[in-house]
């Protein structure tokens, strides 16, 4: 029931007391009127309940002192108090504002609240507040931007992941890759961080550090002791420290070393979590912060143990992929035999494996004498990229040097013959090469002889700088067995005195975002502008500016005749 103080009904002036009592009992909001003073007069039970204090307390009091409070808990000066700058101007507030009202238990009530002068003739003879309590609205608020922060930091965290996965890669050298990942982690989610590599069971070396020394405030790190990641390196687990935990005194040799290594940096919160592969733990990686507001907690620890299996997978693929580049390349120089001394004739040639990937041996050179005393050239490319590929251009090159020794035919017929066993004695698909004799007397002329199966053309560079490929008699590439072996031909070009012949494998010429033409074009430019420089000069030159983006091995073979008469 809506109570007052004595007199007070004769200021509001309705005719039907009891009426005016039932509607402010019944309104489904909390009221209270004052004077023009600003105290309470009247009370509905609404705002009886809301408030939690009694009527005999509110009525009489004023209701800026008794309830009005900032959010902090504070008393709002009257001055700037909105609800009494409607008592002072008689202009209602705006409707459904926020405040926040005392209640009687001491705990804060917000509230939407909207209120207006009560009027007669122009004069202001007191205020109506009609106010609602707001708690539930604002709590779902609260947990509604709660979620959004939940819903932003998971998908920082998740793009920090995939960012992280695309460094790790994008490449297989392990340094290059640890550095990157480095870089990521701070300062995103770390304060700094380090990367340390076990070289054998008992030793370990610290390979990253992020920021370095020099751009770091304190100290440099120190080298890790064996015993400081003994847990994490021995047992595969993740540790996380805590603020508690830097402070504690040291009681074995692993929590001083610890020690030692978070205090150099002022560390108050750390991880350290394994870098492993399915079999063996190859590192550690710390993530560290120096904010005691920003500790590391649970949902840090999941993620940086996934940071770290996946930098343990990209470390272990790096190692391996070095360990099979290492062997496959090995094996192929080892089966490049050096070129043979031909007197009147220079001859250079270069190897070099692909850049990315396990793409090692398919291509191949080779250079030897004839039984006629002829000097065979050849060039070839075995389809495929790997230790596989190496074998197979083992077996290659073997049968073209035996059937070329064995009969002394022209280059057509001895890649006939290559063509014929290929399928039949060796495990190689399909392939390309340039088989070509050097015919001429020691003091000239020369002509060259060969034959093309399906590989890019011979480059002759005349000593005038005059370049051209030799693009006449293209046959098809080994391994196609389409019973058309009878129609190779042979292909003669006259070669000047001082020219120089370029052989190649296509990884010189083709590269990713470049288009054949191009590489062609380039490759004769470099070729004519060095027409006069020493052979060995010329291939350096060449392969120093093999066109970027190239992914395939290379091998080039160059031969140069003496000048006219030099030979003799």
């Amino acid at each position: 029931m809506m109570r007052h103080l004595p007199g007070a009904q004769g200021h509001v002036g309705l005719p039907d007391q009891r009426l005016l009592q039932a509607a402010f009992d019944s309104a489904g909001a909390g009221i209270y009127l004052t004077d023009c003073a600003g105290s309470i007069t009247m009370v509905n039970r609404q705002a009886e309940a809301l408030l939690d204090r009694p009527v005999a307390e509110m009525l009489g009091a004023n209701a800026h002192d008794l309830l009005h409070r900032g959010a902090d808990d504070g008393l709002t000066p009257h001055s700037t108090c909105r609800l009494m700058r409607v008592l002072e101007h008689g202009r209602p507030a705006a409707r459904g504002e926020e405040s926040t009202f005392l209640r009687g238990d001491g705990r804060l009530l917000p509230v939407s609240l909207s209120a207006a002068p009560i009027l007669e003739g122009g004069q202001v003879l007191g205020l109506i507040v009609v106010f609602t309590d707001i708690t539930e609205r604002l709590d779902l608020s609260r947990q509604q931007a709660d979620q959004l922060t939940m819903l932003e930091d998971f998908n920082a965290r998740l793009t920090l992941v995939t960012e992280i996965t695309t460094v790790l890669t994008q490449t297989l050298d392990v340094d290059e890759a640890l550095q990157r990942l480095g870089r990521l982690i701070v300062p995103r989610l770390a304060d700094w961080a380090v990367v340390d590599l076990r070289i054998d069971h008992d030793e370990v070396e610290r390979v990253v550090v992020i920021p370095p020394a020099d751009e770091a405030q304190g100290p440099p790190l120190p080298e890790p002791p064996s015993s400081l990641l003994a847990r994490v390196l021995d047992r595969g687990e993740t540790v996380l420290l805590g603020p508690d935990d830097m402070a504690r005194k040291p009681d074995s040799g692993l929590a001083a070393a610890q020690r030692e290594l978070f205090a150099a940096r002022g560390t108050v919160s750390a991880i350290i979590t394994p870098l492993r592969t399915q079999r063996q733990v190859l590192g550690a990686l710390t993530v560290a912060r120096t904010d005691l507001d920003r500790p590391f907690d649970a949902t840090d620890v999941t993620l940086v143990t996934d940071i770290g299996r996946r930098a343990g997978l990209a470390v272990g693929n790096a190692r391996l992929f070095g360990q099979q580049r290492q062997v496959a390349e090995m094996m192929q120089r080892h089966l490049l035999a050096p070129l043979p001394q031909m007197g009147h004739l220079q001859m250079a040639a270069r190897y070099l494996p692909a850049p990315l990937g396990s793409q090692v041996g398919g291509d191949w050179y080779d250079a030897f004498l004839l039984p006629d005393g002829v000097p065979a050239l050849v060039i070839g490319d075995v389809v495929g990229h790997d230790i596989t590929a190496a074998a197979e251009m083992a077996q290659l090159r073997s049968m073209v040097r035996t059937l070329a020794w064995d009969r002394c035919v022209s280059p057509s017929l001895v890649v006939n013959r290559v063509d014929q066993a290929m399928s039949a004695v060796t495990d190689v698909p399909m392939a390309t090469m340039i088989f070509a004799r050097v015919e001429g007397p020691e003091g000239g002329p020369w002509q060259l002889c060969w034959s093309n199966a399906g590989h890019p053309p011979p480059l002759l560079v005349t000593p005038d700088g005059h370049a051209r490929y030799l693009e006449q008699r293209q046959d098809l590439l080994l391994g196609l067995r389409m019973g058309i072996e009878s129609a190779r031909r042979d292909a003669v070009e006259p070669m000047p005195a001082g020219s120089t012949l370029v052989l190649y494998t296509d990884g010189l010429v083709e590269s990713r975002g470049s288009d054949l033409a191009t590489g062609l074009a380039r490759l004769r430019g470099q070729a004519a502008a060095m027409a006069h420089r020493p052979l060995e000069d010329v291939c350096d030159e060449i392969v120093r500016r093999i066109l970027p983006g190239t992914t395939d091995d290379v091998a080039l073979l160059a031969l140069r005749l003496p000048a006219c008469g030099a030979g003799a």
